[in-house]
């Protein structure tokens, strides 16, 4: 097993952090509570599934469209961990404020949910582009996989403390309501990420950029400007990125329907959240051995190997009648979802040209975050058309045969020992 060091270890365990608001305030606890709290104030059933999908669109699309712009200004010497604490700061204080908001205020819990998001994403950012940072080219897969590994341990643990409280109050074992329950679980996720946020903060610094100059701003939307006009020079960057939006939106897709497959199935929300856990049990050790088989075998290679499984999947879930063949699904799912994108957030960090590396991977996350628009539309365009909803997730096919066909358009990396490289630049900064 690879041997981290202290940079590499905080930045790993900042993983858990991103992971953490995700399962708590994107998949599990807020959008029951935010449920409760609108039917409670009298907004319809299907109107609370509209503005959820409303408030989950409105900061992650703020984040997308700024993300190349910050990534751009961060390539400064200095700027990507003065950015990185900015949004670090807002979304945990914003998390923490949700647990103190009465529920009547329902627009501003709405409100502070979004900037909550906004400060995730946007720390998440420079938080991936800080990859290149911390270690080598050549240690970069195992170092994302051993994060991801990290984020799903953290998942784990948190979602069923959390888990716990709010059953708690279910059953009046303990003297709360269960939206209070929901409110503890947003203090105690925003003192979680506040605890792992801290190695990441004193420990981590800005390896590589490029010298300060006046009218930094201005400077960087030239800059900005110019790699977009010069897309042809960075034709393999973007080549991959074009095939990352294919496959990670079919994967991101398989995670975001899996519930509302499971539903149709006839299989209840217990044994949904079994499920969600079977997943992160199976994701921790797979994310790790998708990273030494990269070591060994290649990045490409590997991610190859996951577009694969997905596409078993997809064709697997056509045939999926019950909870045994669900459940074989989730055991698929996790052996692949975090490897897929670990490997794609280390294979991007080799392709990136290192004092530009902010700026590319601001691309990186808009590519990511707008690839969650085309599957979804297209497993409900399929599912309304022939009235089966594994008619629909058949049709995500598609969507890894189109992202594995332009990955072979893209030119793998030769990896050098940048060891040398590496300490310049640290004197240099």
């Amino acid at each position: 097993m690879y041997k981290c060091n202290k940079e590499e270890k905080s930045w790993i365990l900042y993983d858990c952090t991103i992971s953490t608001y995700s399962m708590i305030l994107i998949t599990s606890i807020f959008p029951l509570y935010l449920r409760m709290v609108l039917k409670n104030n009298g907004v319809s059933e299907a109107s609370t599934t509209v503005y959820w999908g409303y408030l989950n669109s409105i900061g992650r699309f703020l984040i997308a469209i700024l993300a190349p712009i910050l990534g751009t200004i961060a390539d400064y010497r200095g700027y990507k961990i003065k950015f990185f604490k900015i949004f670090c700061i807002i979304g945990i204080v914003a998390t923490g404020l949700l647990g103190i908001i009465p529920d009547s205020l329902y627009i501003v819990i709405a409100i502070i949910f979004t900037i909550s998001t906004i400060g995730n994403s946007g720390s998440n950012v420079f938080y991936d582009a800080f990859l290149v940072d911390v270690t080598d080219k050549k240690n970069m897969d195992m170092i994302s996989s051993i994060g991801f590994a990290a984020g799903y341990i953290g998942d784990i643990i948190s979602l069923a403390l959390c888990m716990v409280i709010v059953l708690l109050a279910q059953k009046n074992i303990i003297p709360i309501d269960v939206a209070t329950a929901c409110r503890i679980c947003f203090i105690i996720t925003a003192i979680w990420c506040l605890l792992f946020s801290i190695p990441m903060i004193k420990n981590v610094k800005q390896v590589y950029g490029i010298d300060k100059e006046n009218k930094v701003v201005t400077n960087s939307f030239k800059r900005l400007g110019k790699t977009l006009s010069n897309i042809r020079n960075h034709k393999n960057i973007f080549t991959f990125l074009l095939a990352y939006f294919f496959y990670i939106d079919g994967v991101n897709t398989i995670i975001t329907m899996a519930t509302s497959f499971g539903s149709d199935l006839g299989i209840s929300s217990s044994s949904m959240l079994l499920v969600l856990l079977l997943i992160m049990f199976v994701a921790f050790p797979s994310s790790i051995i998708y990273g030494k088989l990269a070591e060994k075998h290649g990045a490409k290679i590997m991610l190859y190997a996951g577009i694969i499984i997905y596409s078993v999947i997809c064709v697997y879930a056509y045939f999926i009648h019950n909870i045994t063949g669900f459940m074989i699904l989730a055991v698929l799912v996790g052996t692949s979802q975090g490897g897929v994108q670990a490997i794609s957030r280390s294979y991007f960090g080799k392709l990136v040209p290192k004092e530009k590396n902010n700026e590319f991977f601001g691309f990186f996350n808009v590519f990511g975050r707008f690839a969650a628009i085309l599957g979804p539309a297209l497993v409900s365009l399929v599912t309304s058309l022939t009235g089966k909803t594994s008619n629909g997730v058949f049709s995500v096919l598609a969507l890894f045969i189109l992202g594995g066909l332009i990955l072979t358009k893209v030119e793998d990396v030769k990896i050098k020992d940048e060891i040398i490289l590496k300490d310049e630049a640290i004197i240099n900064n």
